[in-house]
């Protein structure tokens, strides 16, 4: 089944571009949402005008995608949430959490699917992936605290004295002497 689509799939295209599709995917998804229209031979004829406008569109909102991929880009969100010693987090932030947190600090509108990866689960600074359209990306950063606010500082083991742990390593290889054949 030839389809024109009206408007940019992610999967499959851009608006004005003609496509052979499954006939099930065409009639169950993209005819019934308004994603494209038969290819029949009077549409075909007023496909030009059609890529034409879809071109100086998608233009219009490349440009104001990276505007919006600056803003992200620049920005960086904060999470508390509760952990355990090993710096896990009992629950998880979800990309549905980051995408409402980014929503509210910028005043905007954008899908919690634009936001790619999984839950984050562990304490630390994260970069996730904001897919904005097929060719505009921006990284934003997540910090996960634990509740209170303050990263953990990591525990370090010091050892003062040097020559123990060389005495104790010769004594380890002097056990093996006593096995001379």
């Amino acid at each position: 089944m030839k389809v024109l689509l009206k408007k940019d799939v992610d999967s499959l295209g851009y608006a004005g571009d003609v496509f052979e599709v499954a006939p099930g995917y065409g009639r169950n998804y993209l005819l019934p949402r308004g994603l494209a229209v038969m290819a029949t031979p009077s549409v075909m004829k007023a496909a030009d005008a059609w890529r034409d406008r879809a071109s100086a569109r998608r233009a219009e909102l490349r440009a104001e995608f990276e505007a919006l991929a600056e803003r992200i880009n620049a920005l960086s969100l904060e999470f508390e949430r509760k952990s355990g010693e090993t710096g896990r987090l009992y629950g998880s932030v979800t990309t549905n959490d980051v995408a409402d947190a980014m929503n509210e600090a910028l005043g905007t509108e954008i899908d919690r699917r634009k936001v790619l990866g999984e839950s984050l689960r562990s304490l630390g600074e994260h970069t996730l992936v904001v897919r904005l359209s097929n060719d505009v990306e921006a990284n934003l950063t997540v910090t996960v605290l634990p509740e209170g606010g303050e990263m953990p500082a990591p525990v370090v083991e010091v050892v003062d004295d040097e020559d123990e742990d060389e005495d104790e390593f010769e004594d380890d290889y002097d056990d093996y002497d006593d096995y001379d054949a």
